[in-house]
């Protein structure tokens, strides 16, 4: 196919949120782009059950204030996984650099959510991103 969409390396995704609305938005908006919804969770509990769980996640989209906790320690989890995370958050981002490859900070235009993750999926596959969102920042996270 001449023009076909090209494969996503980042499929299967986890979604941690405890804003229903937004945790809804995002489902949805993922799900009709092709996206598989693994689970979306509210809480770090919830959240590290899926990680550690086998089964493959592609990709962790986390908030950071969660009702039970804080997400970057779902991003601790992740990334001892071996699962890249993309932050979601409107808080400050100072203590996440290091635990992920990347922060989209809210609000923002559901194509920036999208954006977002095909900049980590580039970055992943040692590519420069084609367009970043003006509110997306990208990290060398640690090893």
């Amino acid at each position: 196919m001449l023009f076909g969409r090209k494969k996503r390396r980042l499929l299967r995704l986890l979604l941690v949120e405890d804003e229903p609305l937004v945790a809804f938005d995002a489902e949805h908006f993922l799900s009709d782009e092709g996206f598989e919804i693994v689970a979306t969770v509210d809480s770090v509990g919830e959240a590290i059950g899926h990680i550690i769980a086998p089964g493959t996640i592609d990709l962790v989209l986390v908030d950071l204030g969660l009702a039970d906790g804080n997400g970057a320690d779902v991003a601790h989890a992740a990334r001892a996984e071996g699962i890249p995370v993309l932050i979601v958050t409107g808080r400050n981002l100072d203590e996440v650099e290091p635990i992920c490859h990347g922060c989209l900070s809210k609000p923002y235009p559901q194509r920036d959510l999208l954006a977002a993750i095909v900049a980590i999926e580039a970055v992943i596959e040692g590519k420069t991103p084609r367009r970043l969102p003006a509110t997306m920042r990208l990290f060398q996270p640690a090893a």
